[in-house]
């Protein structure tokens, strides 16, 4: 993700610099235009990516919570044999 948010800022700073030249040719408007072109697809796939880290950090939560239930249940279940065995 780190090497992304790199690119996006390289591509970011060069369409800074390229829409402040005051006389572009086409082959510049050209490549501004495509350099614009991939900062918007880098930023939406940043985007999905940010997006589905947060939904695996809601199911990671989940499952740790269905994790300490299932612990708290086979702790349960064992002190409650224990003293089965002791009576």
């Amino acid at each position: 993700m780190a090497m992304s948010l790199r690119n996006v800022s390289v591509v970011v700073l060069g369409t800074l610099l390229a829409a402040g030249c005051s006389g572009l040719s086409a082959e510049d408007r050209n490549l501004l235009i495509q350099t614009q072109a991939t900062a918007n697809d880098a930023k939406a796939e940043a985007a999905r990516a940010a997006s589905a880290a947060q939904q695996s950090a809601e199911q990671a939560r989940a499952a740790a919570a269905d994790a300490r239930a299932a612990n708290e249940k086979a702790e349960r279940m064992f002190s409650r044999s224990q003293r089965k065995t002791r009576s």
